[in-house]
């Protein structure tokens, strides 16, 4: 699979990040310093390549699919259904889609293959590639035909939102064990490092969900192209994540990563064009230790460790405000003086690309 990655561009700007950090250098001069708010205002600007980066409309999405692996006794979270963790959301009746509220994200919930139908919902993206993935324990999750659907679909999503933000997050029974077989194989490390939850996790459970992904594997011990990967053992919220990201980071938009199936669609989408992950912030709504593996692939921590254990996209939400919070120390704050390089010598961003242009489907 081939993809003119230069159509990704790196966020890398010796001239831009300098002038960015003379900026924030001046303001903790009068002050104080704001710790780790400082270097994130710095990725800010880089990112929309400005010195006084803005942002509109964010979106907070939640893709939600069902997996096969759960018939074998996986996966289970929270003993609700896919569908029933689905419909809180809409409802307004999970902590995550009260704070989006409050904090002025817009909230959708992305059918990408639940195993169920939803009733329609404003908030509600019907684009389910099939009711569910087989069971990557005994054959592919996906075609990869499907995988490459899952990826157009969550371009086409991505080339209409309105705003400059997209806060990714999985759903769904089997996705936290689906997003661990694809970092699994891509990182060529064991699959029990993104599974064990911590040390109070029962023995007799993490035997029979070794067992389960191991056998998974095993299946497909020869897999290696990424999106062949994709097909063997993800899930369709992970491929419809993989297209989102890419045409986001086309358009040199703000990618929020909440959770390991985001970390597992970002790492693919990593694998066609590199420079995607310099659009990345990272977010956590849980402790698991499986999750501190997937955050290490990228040398990256989350912005809040709020020591929750929550839906994916929870911590993404909280931490909103401070991402609002290190923009406008560039943008909002008055400057007392602006010595050495000027907005005017700082090349404007380009103009944001039709995604139809930025990644052609023949590519995929």
């Amino acid at each position: 699979m081939s993809l003119q990655q230069s159509l990704i561009s790196p966020t890398a700007n010796p001239e831009l990040e300098k002038a960015l950090r003379d900026r924030v250098d001046r303001h903790a001069a009068i002050a104080g310093g704001l710790g780790e708010l400082e270097p994130l205002a710095v990725r800010l600007g880089l990112v929309q390549n400005t010195l006084t980066p803005r942002f509109r409309d964010p979106v907070l999405a939640l893709f939600a699919a069902d997996h096969g692996l759960v018939v074998d006794s996986i996966g289970h979270q929270w003993g609700r259904s896919t569908r029933e963790q689905a419909q809180l959301a809409l409802q307004n009746r999970l902590p995550v889609s009260v704070f989006a509220r409050i904090q002025g994200l817009q909230l959708a919930v992305v059918d990408c293959g639940i195993a169920e139908t939803l009733n329609p919902h404003a908030k509600l993206l019907s684009r389910k590639i099939a009711h569910g993935t087989r069971n990557a324990r005994v054959g592919p999750a996906m075609s990869l035909e499907q995988a490459h659907a899952g990826v157009r679909v969550g371009m086409e999503i991505a080339d209409k939102l309105a705003g400059n933000v997209l806060a990714c997050a999985g759903m769904g029974q089997g996705s936290a064990e689906s997003a661990a077989l694809v970092l699994s194989r891509l990182m060529n490390m064991p699959v029990r490092d993104f599974v064990i939850s911590g040390p109070d996790m029962r023995q007799d459970e993490l035997a029979h969900l070794l067992a389960v992904l191991q056998g998974a594997q095993a299946r497909h011990r020869e897999v290696q192209d990424p999106m062949e990967v994709l097909a063997a053992f993800g899930g369709f919220e992970i491929a419809v994540m993989v297209g989102a990201m890419l045409v986001s980071a086309s358009k040199r938009h703000l990618i929020i990563v909440d959770g390991i199936s985001a970390c597992a669609a970002l790492k693919i989408a990593a694998r066609i064009a590199t420079p995607v992950t310099d659009y990345a912030v990272f977010c956590r709504s849980h402790v698991h230790r499986g999750l501190d593996e997937a955050l290490a692939l990228f040398h990256a921590s989350a912005l809040l460790e709020l020591g929750m254990d929550s839906v994916d996209g929870t911590g993404a939400a909280l931490a909103w405000p401070m991402i609002r919070s290190a923009a406008a120390l560039l943008t909002d704050l008055q400057e007392p003086s602006e010595p050495g390089v000027s907005t005017n010598t700082i090349s404007p961003a380009p103009a944001e690309p039709q995604a139809s242009h930025s990644l052609p489907a023949r590519a995929l």
